[in-house]
């Protein structure tokens, strides 16, 4: 009588991965979607580097939302051409002041 191979929890952990990677369907990307992909990535990077001398309170959040879109670039679902584009010009403009009632003069 065989004795039956017994896996460390790695071992499983890993089999089981394995498995469930083999039973989900390759997401297939369009050229036309690599190309958009590209030069959004293109953008995101020149707003990086042009943004590194910029002052403001605004400027590291900006730059730390253009970094988690660099991240989460192979993530489905992606902001419009609308978000980006504000994504993108965050760090060159100042948010609108907020107005105040306090009349001290």
């Amino acid at each position: 009588m065989a004795i039956p191979a017994k896996l460390t929890p790695l071992q499983e952990t890993e089999a089981r991965r394995n498995a469930n990677a083999t039973d989900k369907p390759k997401r297939v990307i369009s050229e036309e979607e690599k190309a958009t992909r590209k030069e959004r990535v293109a953008k995101a990077k020149d707003a990086m580097a042009r943004s590194v001398g910029a002052k403001g309170d605004h400027v590291a959040p900006a730059r730390a939302a253009i970094k988690v879109y660099l991240q989460r670039l192979n993530e489905p679902k992606q902001p419009d051409d609308a978000q980006f584009e504000v994504l993108i010009e965050a760090p060159f403009k100042a948010p609108p002041k907020k107005n105040t009632n306090d009349r001290r003069f």
